[in-house]
């Protein structure tokens, strides 16, 4: 594994560190509706999360997307760490697009109108396993 992250990567953590960054700054200033909103969704895919209180779910959610949205922006963060974060993360919520009633087409995996949204994160996956990869192949 290299110390920092190689120039061909630095595309792909830009744009999604920043991304993720940004979601996650966002979800630190939210109030209690918003708060909810976002717990009831995530609770109706993941039901083990409505034991869990609304707003320290979405401030634990932003913690984690700040955390890796600056680890995909820091240069010293080795690729396959920042990569493994991601894919982790991004896995989470292809399962919220998954799980979602209405979300998907009925009987395949092509996105509703409502689900574009979300299906956007088989790309978050897609560059978090090609980084992961990348920090782990043999130099």
């Amino acid at each position: 594994m290299s110390l920092f992250a190689r120039f061909h990567q630095w595309p792909a953590r830009i744009a999604t560190g920043a991304f993720i960054l940004n979601s996650g700054l966002t979800k630190a200033k939210a109030d209690r509706e918003a708060a909810e909103g976002l717990h009831g969704f995530a609770s109706g895919a993941y039901p083990f999360l409505k034991e869990q209180d609304p707003q320290r779910f979405t401030a634990t959610l932003s913690k984690a997307e700040i955390a890796i949205g600056a680890a995909l922006l820091a240069p010293f963060v080795p690729t396959a760490v920042a990569g493994a974060a991601l894919t982790g993360f991004a896995g989470g919520l292809v399962g919220l697009y998954l799980k979602t009633p209405g979300m998907r087409e009925e009987g395949g995996i092509r996105p509703t109108e409502q689900g574009i949204p979300l299906a956007k994160d088989f790309w978050l996956l897609g560059i978090g396993a090609t980084l992961l990869l990348d920090g782990l192949r043999k130099k």
